[in-house]
């Protein structure tokens, strides 16, 4: 159990060490900006989406650059200084909420992270795992309490006090009963993100943290199967985890 705690390690390490020469594309999960969709236009199976930047700096963009677009790692094929575009092949639109964006339509903005940004969320790939969607919100003082409920094979990724990617925001789980989660919105989330504009049955993009996709492959060893058998108890009987 010792090794593969090292391996866990190591997997880590070569993604940091392939990131520091550009080669991984990651975020943070902190939104630097809202977007709003300015056009969407089909290009076959695909589409493309026209983004108004909102005061996402842009003062060195390039073709070709990663943008977080809602949870979404997108590759813009042109901008300028207020706007980009990116190109959204039909397996996205069909994974994520991309395919029902509308004109109008606001959107969670984050340029991928560089070897100087401060890493404030926790790493997210863009790669969205699943679509999940709000059950309930309720009022806590300032904040925002949402429960979200996840498709049932993300169920065993999400944890108590761990961290979860939700339209590209980087938050903490506080609670979880089965697919369902519950998570706290502060009033500075609230206020930068478009999570005010979250309502019951609102579709949401969903990413489980990298570390437990991770963990997960690697105690599955060299003949991975379709379902797994990783349990707190298993955890708990190889050291990852302490039991209460």
């Amino acid at each position: 159990m010792r090794a593969l705690r090292l391996g866990i390690l190591c997997v880590f390490e070569r993604r940091f060490r392939l990131f520091a020469w550009g080669t991984v594309i990651v975020f943070t999960g902190i939104v630097q900006a809202i977007g709003q969709v300015t056009s969407v236009e089909n290009v076959g199976e695909d589409r493309r989406l026209g983004i108004g930047a909102g005061m996402l700096d842009m003062s060195d963009p390039a073709v070709g650059e990663s943008i977080c677009v809602s949870g979404v790692c997108l590759t813009a094929v042109c901008f300028d200084k207020e706007a980009f575009s990116v190109d959204v092949s039909a397996e996205t639109l069909t994974r994520t909420t991309l395919g029902g964006l509308q004109v109008g339509d606001r959107v969670n903005l984050e340029r991928a992270l560089t070897p100087s940004t401060r890493l404030g969320g926790h790493l997210v790939s863009g790669h969205v795992d699943g679509v999940g969607h709000v059950l309930a919100r309720w009022r806590v003082g300032r904040s925002l309490g949402l429960r979200i409920g996840a498709p049932a094979n993300l169920a065993k990724y999400i944890a108590e006090k761990g961290s979860i990617c939700v339209d590209g925001v980087s938050l903490t789980v506080n609670g979880v009963n089965g697919a369902e989660f519950e998570v706290n919105i502060i009033p500075h989330t609230l206020r930068e993100t478009t999570f005010g504009d979250l309502v019951a049955e609102r579709r949401v993009n969903l990413e489980v943290d990298i570390i437990a996709r991770y963990l997960e492959r690697l105690l599955l060893g060299e003949t991975p199967q379709a379902t797994t058998s990783i349990t707190p108890a298993f955890l708990a009987k190889h050291g990852f985890i302490r039991e209460s």
